[in-house]
């Protein structure tokens, strides 16, 4: 599984009267024939670090292996767990969680055409344009939003790893929508039942749902073509031997 999403989902459900949270902690992945898996769902008493570590050490002895890149958003106990289980992979942080978060460095009043002219860098064609780009964004703002440049400035590059694998796949790799319609998915289908006698019934529930979504991916179109991820590799060791 080259591609690999990462996610907590979180539902507010009532057991015994009482409002409770139930975090679940969910991956999908992307096989070396382009084709999407749930690779797995469990219960995450809180998402820090060691319930990620446990889940992706979990995935790992299940046979979870080949992974390029882990798309998330930036919880720092994933990233740290992902980083400890599978060095070798880079990892992509969700743009759209990333300008989320921008809103935070941004007055109340600011100008929505700042942020949205820092969204049109995640469609450029290439990493050498979107920095070009970025750094006439940065000298258009600095002086009116300095706290939001110096964010943006600091943190940016996290999120345009996918720059670095084929154009073709850029849209499926630079955030976490395909998995956030999943939990929307979820926390709709799940809505409808107001009591839960406990957690475990309710992952049982949510498990049979990503199943029933696994199946049908089986049979659906293929999600990206992996041959185009086989020539780009091909590409970059062309590269390194001229360079040699």
């Amino acid at each position: 599984y080259a591609y690999v999403y990462l996610d907590g989902i979180l539902l507010k459900r009532s057991w015994g009267g009482e409002i409770k949270n139930v975090r679940l902690l969910a991956a999908i992945g992307v096989d070396q024939d382009g084709y999407r898996r749930v690779l797995g769902v469990v219960e995450g008493h809180k998402e820090d670090k060691a319930g990620w570590l446990g889940f992706l050490k979990h995935l790992k002895e299940r046979g979870l292996r080949g992974v390029r890149l882990i798309i998330s958003d930036a919880c720092l106990g994933l990233v740290e767990a992902a980083a400890e289980c599978f060095p070798e992979a880079a990892w992509q942080r969700c743009y759209v969680h990333f300008l989320r978060n921008a809103l935070d460095h941004l007055p109340r009043k600011g100008d929505d055409d700042c942020l949205q002219e820092l969204r049109w860098l995640y469609d450029r064609r290439s990493l050498e344009e979107a920095r070009r780009d970025l750094a006439a964004w940065l000298d258009k703002w600095q002086k009116k939003y300095p706290k939001l440049c110096d964010w943006v400035e600091e943190n940016i590059e996290e999120t345009l790893t996918y720059y670095r694998l084929p154009i073709q796949h850029h849209k499926h790799l630079k955030s976490t929508n395909m998995l956030e319609r999943i939990n929307e998915e979820i926390r709709r289908r799940t809505r409808v039942i107001r009591i839960f006698p406990n957690v475990a019934s309710c992952l049982r529930l949510v498990r049979a749902l990503t199943v029933e979504m696994h199946e049908n991916w089986i049979e659906a179109i293929r999600y990206i073509n992996m041959d185009l991820l086989k020539e780009h590799k091909k590409e970059a060791l062309r590269k390194l031997d001229e360079a040699a």
